[in-house]
């Protein structure tokens, strides 16, 4: 493939153009207490502090970094792109401190395993390749997903190993699944898997198996989503005689083994999808799920308070009597009556009354009881179950149609439900309960826990390119990635403010094609040089190479042009980009596809996939909601009174190109677009605001996993008020009241003579 240069130049650094400077990094909690610090970093100048403390806290390699390197010849590997190790005599375990590090072991790993498999064709296609990603990664024009910040280019750039954890790659030439020998020669690179799970305790595919499977995921940075629709519910028979203990005794097992692992071995927590579908018998407790354990989170704080408070009232009222004789009599000391009665009424439980009473006999002046607080990262989160997935329910139309007409709906047994499949009948429901009253309770957990969210299932099979070889049934933790199961896909997104130029107000479409191009390449070689936790989703994952190319900062981008997000303009200019980003990407996979062939599932599932780039097609030139191909809801189009005609264009010639290529060459992947939360590159991009969202406050306060808090200013903030009319004192104004000043001085109601006058002195 032809790589051309938009931001580097042949033979020169691709940070020639960019001005790095030695930075610190120090996170601390609010309280004052340190979590991290490093000196001495050397980052692109124009970062803010918070993405250079994502970079150095999260993205950094801490370990196994040697001194010095040499290279490795290999025959055919230009000696710029070859892969190196420790240098005889090295210091074999410093860290990285330097961002060129990170951005030259990444993009230089991507392009050693695109120049092996014939990617580029010629030397300076693979030299510009490298170059490019070099810079746009400094610029913070894009960012793949945190497992490649994790893991790709350890091997390739420091000849960092690892002993195997039990996965296998495809060989890329003989295309057979092998073991891995080591952790990091193919890395992990991709952030979303979807896994089976059998009817099975511990056999392979199994319950207790895909534990091992999520664990070898988390490890590595990534996440797991998994339908558990195939378990039995509580009360159905065994083959063995009895029954199951149902669906949610094995859910808190693999709740309580991914609150263990701390994800990529850094301070990011397990991200994990637990999906059920609506007719599974035990929906009813799987959707109470969550609140009911946030309940005994309410339950800890409250009770472990109030036994605190009430339990030493009665040490205290012992010891409050001066009289030895009658200090512990509750019915002479009526201190001691009436911290009992007190303590009765908070209901404490009469054991530790009788507890604290005896503890005040053997002379303690006091008792240590605990408290707990709604902290997420507390020990009272971590005592409940259900805090380690996102938790959604598999809907049907016909489950939203009985909603709308008020009817009944069936729970069926799986057993029944086998049992049918093997004669070919239909299995009956052993439960029927209003469909109406199953989606207020679905609204109600979502009010009060967030969870369960809602996968429309027939809708999203409505746009499966790949329906030969079976139905969507799962997702990943954040849902943006929805297809077979065991598969995987890894990601990638563009920073949408960094292709705006403030000044002429325009958008650069052309930076943007070329970004997108880039990028899914960069993508579809990960796939190549990828391991995978089981051999079903190695084998799986090459046979459909799906890609999750994205965008981060809509919000920000929308607002520096003065656009409401809730408005149409907002919802056009949305559309034509994400068509942009989507068409653009199909584009490129077909033109991969020419040259190096379709994925390996692409033939029986052809005409399908084809249905599917129409739609986009008909979306992007907004098309009436009869001329869909095999949709049940329509689809919205880009409203092309309201999107910029540029915009508008560039949309409807790149899906254009995605039809006509495609029809041509087929393609290279079966999915190539998601819109993932961003919320750990968005930062190190110095996003405004995440993915596709819109901004929820101006200052933030973000809490990290492992401890410690960022305070955010949205920095969209003086532009959008510039280009609304405000004058620049007003913008200071406005700005300084956001972020606060940090002081007393100017405030009307607290004065210096005031402060004074309740006793505060000039040190004060």
């Amino acid at each position: 493939m032809k790589i051309t240069r938009r931001f580097t130049q042949p033979k020169r650094s691709p940070y020639s153009s960019i001005a790095f400077e030695k930075r610190a990094s120090s996170i601390r909690n609010t309280d004052g207490s340190k979590v991290f610090e490093m000196t001495g970093i050397a980052v692109p100048a124009q970062w803010s502090q918070v993405a250079i403390d994502i970079l150095a806290q999260k993205y950094f390699r801490k370990a196994g970094v040697p001194s010095q390197t040499q290279p490795v010849k290999e025959r055919g590997v230009p000696s710029w792109l070859q892969r190196s190790v420790p240098a005889e005599g090295a210091e074999p375990n410093t860290g990285e401190r330097d961002s060129r590090q990170v951005f030259n072991r990444l993009a230089g790993c991507w392009t050693y395993w695109g120049w092996k498999h014939n990617y580029f064709d010629t030397e300076e296609d693979a030299r510009a390749f490298h170059d490019e990603l070099c810079y746009m990664l400094a610029m913070q024009m894009a960012a793949p997903n945190s497992p490649q910040w994790f893991n790709t280019g350890l091997n390739w750039a420091y000849g960092i190993t690892g002993p195997s954890q039990g996965h296998y790659y495809v060989d890329p030439k003989t295309r057979k699944v092998l073991a891995s020998d080591d952790a990091y020669t193919h890395p992990q690179p991709h952030a979303c898997f979807i896994q089976s799970v059998r009817d099975d305790l511990v056999n392979e595919g199994g319950i207790m198996d895909l534990w091992v499977r999520e664990a070898r995921i988390f490890k590595y940075g990534s996440g797991t989503g998994s339908n558990f629709s195939s378990l039995r519910g509580e009360n159905e028979p065994l083959s063995g005689g009895g029954r199951s203990s149902g669906l949610m005794s094995f859910l808190k097992i693999g709740d309580r083994a991914a609150g263990a692992i701390k994800s990529g071995g850094t301070t990011r927590r397990a991200a994990k999808m637990v999906i059920l579908d609506i007719d599974h018998p035990d929906i009813e407790t799987f959707v109470d799920w969550k609140v009911a354990e946030e309940q005994k989170v309410a339950a800890l704080v409250t009770g472990s308070r109030l036994n605190n408070l009430h339990l030493n009232a009665i040490i205290k009222a012992c010891h409050a009597e001066k009289n030895i004789a009658i200090r512990f009599d509750r019915r002479q000391n009526k201190a001691l009556a009436k911290a009992i009665g007190d303590a009765r009424l908070a209901l404490i439980p009469a054991n530790y009354i009788e507890r604290a009473i005896q503890y005040a006999q053997q002379g303690y002046t006091g008792l240590h009881f605990p408290e707990y607080d709604t902290d997420w990262n507390s020990d009272a989160y971590a005592t409940v179950s259900g805090q380690n997935s996102n938790n959604s329910v598999r809907v049907t139309n016909a489950f939203m149609r009985a909603v709308e007409a008020d009817g009944d709906w069936g729970l069926t047994w799986r057993t029944d439900i086998e049992k049918a499949r093997r004669s070919g009948g239909t299995a009956k429901p052993r439960k029927t309960i209003k469909a109406r009253g199953l989606m207020e309770r679905i609204a109600d957990a979502a009010w009060q826990s967030a969870d369960p969210g809602m996968q429309f299932h027939d809708t999203i099979n409505e746009w499966h390119t790949c329906p030969a070889d079976g139905e969507i049934r799962g997702s990943n933790p954040c849902s943006e990635y929805m297809f077979l199961d065991d598969t995987a896909c890894n990601l990638a997104s563009l920073n949408l403010a960094r292709f705006y130029d403030e000044a002429s107000g325009r958008f650069d479409i052309e930076a943007y094609r070329h970004a997108t191009r880039l990028w899914t390449i960069v993508l579809e070689i990960s796939v190549l040089m990828a391991q995978f936790p089981s051999r079903e989703v190695a084998e799986l994952s090459d046979k459909f190479r799906t890609l999750g190319l994205g965008y981060a900062n809509l919000g920000a981008l929308l607002m520096i042009q003065g656009i409401p997000y809730d408005s149409r303009a907002g919802r056009a200019i949305a559309g034509a980009l994400t068509a942009m980003l989507h068409c653009g990407a199909y584009a490129t996979s077909a033109e991969m596809a020419a040259e190096l062939g379709t994925f390996p599932g692409f033939a029986p599932n052809r005409d399908a996939m084809l249905r599917v780039i129409r739609n986009h097609r008909r979306a992007a030139y907004n098309a009436p909601a009869g001329d869909y191909e095999g949709l049940s809801m329509a689809a919205h189009g880009i409203d092309p009174e309201y999107c910029p005609s540029d915009l508008l264009r560039a949309a409807r010639e790149d899906a254009d190109r995605m039809l006509s290529l495609g029809e041509a060459h087929g393609f290279r992947n079966a999915q190539v677009t998601v819109i993932a939360p961003t919320g750990t590159i968005g930062l190190v991009m110095d996003c405004d605001t995440t993915g596709i969202e819109p901004d929820f406050s101006l200052v933030k306060f973000k809490k990290l996993a492992g401890g410690g808090y960022f305070k955010i200013i949205n920095q969209s903030l003086p532009p959008a008020l510039r280009k609304l009319g405000y004058s620049d004192s007003q913008i200071e104004d406005i700005v300084r009241y956001a972020k606060g000043s940090a002081t007393l001085k100017g405030s009307p109601g607290v004065t210096v003579e005031r402060l004074r006058e309740r006793g505060f002195n000039s040190d004060a």
